[in-house]
């Protein structure tokens, strides 16, 4: 492994510089030249058609086997005048990731390239390999995937791809965008009743996101001599660099040369996608840096995120780099997460969570901004399970992630609007030249503009026109805590309307209904609004008097999926039936168990068969030496502490090693998976992982750094 170690540092100083040409001065020339989505359907499909297309997406119904046919004709002949040989429909199965099937367009018997509007529309997956919670059984093969036309076909390499939803042959939902396509549907029916209230042309809302991707880049010959990183994403080992992030020298500096290459490179790839890409800088860490694109529709936001990542990883290749999507890929250091920018946007072009100018506008905002924070404390605990993962464990609460209590950041001016407005009173709130926005109603504040701070300890913050879900893992596939965020928000909103409709038949005036109504919300969510450092000791103590949850390991998190609660929000909106529920909830079990037993084999493989017999070899070599500054008559006091101090963590690290396997065996007999589950945090990651990392972290420090096995933090991280 030293060998491996040195030969590795060796190729990295030999590496020869990637050329990255942009195709044109002009990001706009090339931007979406590889997707085919409205505009491209606008020039390729006879207007009527193009009217059926647009209309059935806007109305989110099905589209008929003619205009299907007429699709797939246009698909095809654009796919294959871009050299593209084969189909393919792109899903988001259970594992978190994309799946895709390829097939050719030509077909063997007819002796000419097809593609039919059945192809298009539905095609059959073998379904027994994926993950199903017990749905389906692995002799039960059949699946389907159905054509998702509100998200942009793509060319990806010469495969025309098609994004799909995955569903069993009994109907169940295998993935994890038709509980999304389900819940956006619900808060855009739900948002577009309540802003009847103040605007009879709205008639559709739309949800919005946009994801702040964060990841390291490693070397990729020094990635391939850490088995750790190869086998989990994240270093089981690795004793912290005398220099990491305290210097806050890497935030928003210099990107260096060969990222920026590789940065440039994917982008032009994400582009030619149609994926937006604005923003690209260093992040906290060294080695770490973030990506983001601007805001779209959350289906088209969530695909073009997986996406992304998928191409980073492929065009990282090419600059013998290493991606790492894990939420803690290195101990004691920044995380990394996918911040979800979230708003809603209605057909008028009104931003629900912007404040505005005028005093219907804001009152419409005020309606939207506290129902979004009546929504966050009502299903605190679901919109926290969404985010829980394997990974996320090791980020929530360190390094500027967020805790695992659930909080709204709103600022200090939008509290200040907040309890005015719960009392009932009236306050001017001024900044700078006395620039406010006039509300015109007794009961409501004035509101400034951007009124509030930013606060990185806070899972779901307001910044000013959007909120923002700080707590999703940077592996993390978007989809599920935007489902869960958008089908609360749904929730409230027909909470809210049916509430101020009943206040209207009595005879209560519209805006004072309305306003009777967000004051009763602003004093029963007042526990879930926090505004300090998430991080104190103090505010675990206070969520706790608040009786806001603080669980830290995600078998447990995920609890509240399976509560009556949460069972009768999703089946009350169609999004997952009990069955489906709980099937998720096996899924998302056994996954944690998988990762945590493969983090402990590794654990045990490198202790085991690389770690102690250095560590023993290097021990000999200071027996010499002692031996023979005896023979000489010298002091060998210093030498015989240092051999002594090896041997204690070498029997440290056999003696937990053992232990740690003989309880895995203990476990996996135990048939309940949750059960099986707990046993693995409880008695495995947080028995034992810190015992063995610690012994082996503290040898790193006393063995010869020549004989040293694993590459080491500081080159990972400085090296490139």
């Amino acid at each position: 492994m030293a060998t491996l170690r040195f030969k590795a540092l060796n190729t990295l100083n030999s590496r020869a510089k990637v050329q990255v040409d942009i195709p044109s001065a002009k990001v706009s020339e090339f931007f979406g030249e590889d997707s085919f989505g409205m505009k491209q359907m606008l020039s390729a499909l006879a207007p009527a058609v193009y009217k059926k297309v647009s209309e059935a997406i806007k109305n989110h119904e099905k589209i008929d086997p003619e205009t299907a046919d007429s699709v797939a004709s246009a698909a095809k002949s654009w796919a294959m005048s871009k050299g593209a040989t084969h189909f393919t429909h792109w899903f988001q199965p259970l594992t978190g990731g994309t799946a895709e099937k390829h097939d050719s367009f030509f077909d063997p018997i007819s002796g000419i390239e097809k593609f039919k509007g059945s192809e298009l529309v539905q095609q059959e997956p073998d379904a027994s390999s994926f993950p199903s919670g017990g749905i389906r059984s692995t002799f039960e093969a059949r699946g389907y995937t159905a054509w998702d036309p509100t998200s942009d076909m793509f060319i990806y390499g010469k495969t025309l791809c098609i994004p799909t939803v995955f569903v069993s042959y009994t109907g169940e939902t295998l993935d994890t965008k038709s509980p999304l396509l389900k819940a956006l549907k619900a808060v855009d029916k739900a948002a577009t009743s309540v802003c009847q209230f103040f605007d009879k042309d709205v008639n559709k809302v739309v949800a919005f996101l946009g994801c702040e991707q964060e990841y390291f880049v490693v070397d990729r010959a020094l990635f391939m001599a850490r088995p750790d990183l190869v086998m989990t994403g994240r270093s089981v080992f690795g004793h912290a660099p005398a220099r990491g992030q305290q210097l806050d020298d890497h935030y928003f500096g210099a990107i260096p040369t060969r990222v920026y290459k590789f940065m440039k490179d994917f982008e032009i790839e994400s582009w030619k996608l149609g994926i937006p890409l604005r923003t690209r800088h260093n992040e906290v860490a060294p080695s770490q840096f973030e990506v983001a694109p601007l805001f779209e529709e959350v289906n088209a936001a969530n695909d073009h995120n997986q996406l992304l990542m998928d191409v980073m990883n492929r065009v990282s290749e090419r600059h013998n780099l290493k991606v790492l999507f894990h939420e803690k890929p290195f101990a004691g250091l920044n995380g990394s997460g996918k911040h979800n920018n979230w708003s809603l946007i209605t057909n008028t072009g009104v931003n629900l969570f912007a404040p505005s100018s005028t005093a219907k506008d804001n009152l419409l905002f005020l309606t939207f901004f506290v129902t979004a924070i009546k929504a966050i404390h009502e299903y605190a605990d679901l919109v926290m399970a969404s985010i829980a993962s394997a990974g996320n464990d090791f980020r929530l609460g360190a390094n500027e992630a967020p805790p695992a209590i659930m909080s709204a950041f709103i600022g200090k001016q939008m509290n200040d609007v907040l309890d005015e407005l719960e009392k009932n009173g009236n306050v001017k709130i001024e900044k700078g030249d006395n620039m406010y926005m006039k509300l015109g109603i007794d009961q409501i504040p004035e509101i400034i503009l951007d009124a509030t701070d930013r606060n990185r300890t806070s899972p779901f913050a307001f910044t000013g026109n959007k909120f923002e879900f700080r707590a999703v893992g940077s592996s993390d596939n978007s989809a599920t805590p935007m489902t869960v965020l958008n089908l609360i928000m749904a929730d409230q909103l027909l909470d809210f309307h049916t509430a101020v409709s009943k206040e209207i038949e009595k005879g209560v005036e519209k805006r004072m209904a309305i306003v009777g109504v967000l004051r009763k919300y602003i004093k029963e969510s007042k526990s879930i609004r926090f505004e300090g450092d998430g991080y104190s000791e103090g505010w675990v103590k206070e969520a706790e008097k608040r009786g806001l949850s603080n669980i830290k390991n995600m078998p447990r998190a995920i609890e509240p999926f399976l509560s009556k609660k949460s069972i009768e929000l999703f089946e009350r909106h169609s999004i997952f039936n009990k069955k489906e529920i709980e099937a998720r909830n096996e899924i998302k079990l056994e996954g944690y168990i998988k990762k945590v037993q493969i983090e402990a084999r590794i654990m045990c493989d490198l202790a085991t068969n690389h770690i102690v017999p250095t560590a023993i070899s290097y021990q000999n070599k200071l027996i010499t030496n002692a031996n023979g500054l005896k023979g000489l008559g010298i002091d060998n006091t210093g030498v015989v502490a240092t051999i002594k101090e090896i041997s204690g963590y070498i029997d440290s690290i056999k003696e937990n090693v053992t232990k740690m396997t003989d309880e895995r065996r203990r476990i996996n007999k135990i048939s309940e998976t949750d059960k099986r589950a707990f046993g693995y945090c409880d008695d495995i990651r947080e028995k034992y992982f810190s015992k063995i990392r610690r012994a082996v972290d503290k040898l790193e420090l006393l063995v010869d750094d020549e004989d040293w096995p694993l590459v080491k933090y500081r080159e990972l991280l400085f090296l490139r």
